[in-house]
């Protein structure tokens, strides 16, 4: 069963997109309503690869603590180990919520969709 967290969230998502024309968030919502155990898990060091410095990120599941971030990153993710936020705020990274991210980004553009 889908918790009333994710159900907003979704709802959020789809309001943000419809309103802003960003297919992103329509496509996040979609992410968020998957059932928990269809959503991937993604490490620290594979971020480390796919970013460089100074990226927006969001990941739709959880963000694990294996590896290391060689730049800062900001990251908004539906779930995240204490390691990998520990390690992210370290190097000068932030972890902000789909709310805030929505409310910088409205369109979408300069984000990054992992998965």
């Amino acid at each position: 069963m889908t918790s009333q967290v994710v159900i907003q969230m979704a709802k959020d998502l789809k309001k943000a997109s419809t309103k802003n024309d960003a297919p992103i968030w329509a496509k996040l919502a979609e992410y968020a309503l998957k059932p928990s155990v269809a959503r991937r898990d993604l490490n620290l060091y594979r971020i480390g690869q796919l970013t460089k410095d100074n990226d927006v990120v969001v990941f739709p599941g959880k963000v694990l603590g294996t590896g290391n971030l060689s730049h800062k990153i900001t990251l908004c993710s539906f779930s995240i180990s204490e390691s990998a936020a520990t390690k992210i705020i370290e190097k000068g990274g932030n972890l902000i919520t789909h709310l805030d991210l929505i409310e910088k980004y409205p369109t979408g553009k300069g984000v990054i969709l992992l998965g």
